[in-house]
């Protein structure tokens, strides 16, 4: 999708009321979008969340700046406490794309026993199975399939391809990128000489309201239970959720998280990207576990943690720092056993 373009021009003295902002500047200027401070022209707002950025303002063209602290430029201001919060609304107020209800696609196939809500839009190839019921207002993009009895809230959004297996919940107002496979059977296999036998996954997966789930992510239906998405949580692309997987409210998972079987996270946790979870583990809310960390026990509410097997960040610098010296010590150690034996210490090349 082309990213669309700005809706109208707005002064700024609407911005700053939209935002709670306290304006610095002639409220009578007008600006048409959003741009990076050194791209930004003079009918363009821009943003400063990270102090490392304030020094680039002196040389902006921008008509304003969202800033949390007043600033010396000429430039417009809008002073807010939380200027990236403040970026994310406008973006959705300068960039929003207006829902088309273009009803269902003739080349859609939805079956008889489906309930449609008002104002959908349901593009083509788009399957529907028996018994699902999808809500109001909910768009389908060509190539979606929604499986046998699965149940769709109101303003839902899935991108091309999405796949919904059988059974599987999904709350108001959740977006699914393209091509994410929600319900499919988790890694369960019982061996028993020498053969692996598949257990059947009667569980099914549910996703709370105002979830983004990113492309190409894959949430395995739970054995019994269900698999969970706590409202609010986000998660980027190419991510892995095993079976009976229970994620809290709130939560940020970034790329290539994966998270093996019935291991639960608290609320508002986040996890860098490459994070990896061992099975049947519990980590407590408000966690952040680093990119690349392997989390392999039981985590506490409120712990950062790094480094695999995952430590409490303070202890994994310190021992990735004793592993840096490794060498230099092995060194140390040889010349020390060798005054203490009361040899020579010799040139070595290893």
């Amino acid at each position: 999708m082309p990213h669309p373009s700005p809706s109208k021009r707005h002064t700024l003295a609407e911005l700053a009321e939209l935002v709670g902002a306290r304006l610095i500047g002639d409220g009578r200027v007008e600006v048409d979008g959003i741009a990076p401070i050194a791209e930004a022209g003079p009918t363009q707002l821009t943003f400063v969340a990270n102090p490392r950025y304030l020094k680039e303002l002196a040389t902006t063209r921008a008509a304003a700046v969202l800033v949390a602290e007043e600033s010396g430029i000429s430039a417009g201001q809008l002073v807010v406490r939380s200027p990236y919060a403040a970026y994310a609304r406008l973006m959705n107020h300068f960039y929003a794309v207006p829902r088309q209800a273009r009803g269902v696609s003739a080349d859609a196939r939805v079956d008889a026993s489906a309930k449609v809500g008002v104002e959908p839009d349901i593009g083509a190839f788009v399957t529907v199975g028996p018994g699902a019921v999808l809500g109001d207002r909910v768009t389908l993009h060509p190539g979606v399939r929604v499986g046998e009895g699965v149940v769709v809230g109101d303003d839902v959004t899935l991108h091309p391809n999405v796949v919904l297996y059988p059974g599987c919940r999904i709350g108001h107002r959740v977006i699914v990128h393209a091509g994410t496979v929600v319900g499919s059977d988790g890694f369960g296999y019982a061996t028993d000489g020498g053969v692996h036998h598949k257990i059947p996954h009667v569980g099914g997966v549910v996703v709370g309201d105002d979830v983004e789930i990113g492309a190409c992510c894959t949430i395995d239906r739970g054995v019994l239970g269900d698999t969970e998405i706590g409202p609010g949580s986000k998660l980027d692309n190419l991510i892995q959720l095993a079976h009976n997987v229970r994620i809290g409210r709130g939560c940020l998972l970034a790329a290539q998280t994966g998270i093996a079987g019935s291991t639960h996270l608290g609320d508002y946790v986040a996890t860098g990207g490459q994070a990896g979870f061992s099975g049947h583990l519990s980590v407590g809310s408000q966690v952040q576990v680093a990119g690349k960390a392997g989390v392999t026990k039981d985590v506490g509410d409120r712990e950062v943690v790094s480094g695999f097997p995952a430590l409490p960040h303070r202890e994994a610098l310190r021992a990735q720092a004793a592993q840096a010296r490794i060498p230099e010590l092995r060194e140390r150690v040889k010349k020390l056993e060798q005054q203490l034996s009361g040899r020579k210490s010799p040139e070595t090349n290893d």
